[in-house]
């Protein structure tokens, strides 16, 4: 009779504990959601689109990065201004309207961001994604479920390529989606960077190697696309949305 008293006690505890202690069940006020999916562009050769721009030209607050339907140019958008890019007689172009369709898009509405500078110690692209993981879980953002982030400063090294995909081709590769179009290694300069990170969406819109998807703009408007490779500057800037936790959905 006292082992049952005892195991109903406890079954009574744990769930009081489950429902009221769970941080993972609670809304939170931005989420990531995504169109497309690598795995199909790369295995399937799937490049057709998933999504209008046209779609999200009324929201504020837009932050989202992707490929052109077709795998002809590059999505970014900040602060719900496009600056998209794509390849034209082999020169970077560039269109500010939301007149594209996206093969494969990553998105998200933030509101507010919370600024951190990045130690000096950080250089590689493997360390910031360690940075990233420490300084988000104290800050009340959930790692195990995607969040998007910004960097700001002067990187010192960082390799970009803008996709302009040969109609017809059905083996698609990294390396060749890199030298389809423009690609370019750059030094000191000033950029902003647009990033998701995910620790669970590989071959989805994070490359398998990687937890993070990351493009650029640039200060001076010449540059923007998907980054390759990044060694970062000095005193440059972190931004986390603000004491939130991010869930990805699907549509």
């Amino acid at each position: 009779m006292d082992l049952n008293i005892k195991q109903i006690i406890f079954l009574a505890t744990s769930l009081i504990i489950f429902s009221c202690g769970n941080p993972s069940k609670i809304n939170q006020s931005f989420e990531v959601e995504y169109k497309g999916a690598l795995k199909n562009i790369m295995h399937k050769g799937d490049l057709s689109a998933k999504v209008k721009l046209s779609e999200y030209e009324n929201i504020e607050n837009l932050y989202a990065l992707g490929a052109i339907e077709n795998l002809k140019g590059e999505i970014q958008i900040f602060n719900s201004k496009p600056t998209n890019s794509y390849v034209e007689n082999g020169i970077i172009k560039f269109d500010s309207s939301y007149s594209k369709k996206a093969t494969l898009l990553v998105k998200s509405v933030v509101k507010e961001w919370s600024s951190f500078q990045i130690p000096n110690k950080i250089n590689t692209k493997k360390e910031l994604e360690n940075y990233l993981e420490k300084i988000a879980s104290e800050n009340n953002i959930d790692i195990n479920q995607p969040f998007p982030f910004l960097i700001e400063g002067i990187a010192k090294e960082l390799s970009w390529h803008v996709i302009n995909w040969k109609d017809g081709d059905l083996e698609h590769s990294h390396e060749k989606h890199i030298a389809s179009g423009l690609n370019e290694t750059t030094e000191n300069i000033e950029v902003k960077l647009l990033g998701f990170y995910s620790n669970s969406h590989h071959a989805i819109f994070t490359h398998h190697t990687t937890n993070m998807h990351i493009h650029i703009k640039s200060a001076n408007e010449k540059i923007a696309g998907h980054v390759d490779e990044l060694q970062l500057g000095q005193n440059m800037t972190l931004k986390l949305p603000k004491n939130e936790k991010n869930s990805a959905t699907r549509n």
